[in-house]
């Protein structure tokens, strides 16, 4: 059994609220997206609310949505965020989100079983912010391997994400 596993955090602000016209389609998709992370290889757990999802945890703000999850490694939430039907709806998050200047996403390893709280994650995220990516907070772009691999080299693992 591995000693660690990925976790992410990503955050997304609204351009209205969920149950505006506007939002319709986001909302309309959540399940079906939910459900094919949930049955993606790697897999092992999301945050949710008591709705099946996590529109309704506002930790960072009214008018942001949260998603955090928790994946057995880089390469399964890689495939499943890029290579799967996530990546088209994904492609379209500007008709639904504002653009964010700073961080909004942030990746990190957890000792398996852990499962991370809302508070843990914005803390990796404001690591992230502050110093950028570091072993501690990073992002898709410049990974890190687990705490306890042989080598403490930097890998990049994706390349330049698709959906940016």
């Amino acid at each position: 059994m591995k000693n660690y596993q990925l976790a992410q955090l990503n955050i997304a602000k609204m351009k209205e609220p969920l149950d505006s016209p506007l939002m319709a389609d986001f909302v309309n998709n959540l399940d079906r997206i939910n459900t094919l992370a949930e049955n993606s290889e790697g897999f092992v757990w999301r945050l949710k609310d008591e709705g099946g999802d996590a529109t309704t945890i506002r930790y960072f703000g009214d008018d942001v949505v949260v998603n955090m999850s928790v994946w057995t490694d880089v390469v399964s939430l890689s495939n499943y965020s890029f290579k799967s039907a996530h990546a088209d709806i994904m492609r379209r998050k500007r008709e639904w989100f504002d653009r964010m200047d700073e961080a909004y996403a942030v990746l990190w390893w957890i000792p398996t079983g852990h499962l991370p709280t809302v508070e843990e994650a914005k803390e990796r995220l404001e690591h992230l912010k502050q110093y950028g990516p570091t072993p501690h907070a990073f992002v898709f772009k410049k990974v890190f391997p687990e705490p306890d691999a042989i080598s403490s080299k930097e890998m990049n693992v994706t390349g330049a994400c698709p959906v940016e």
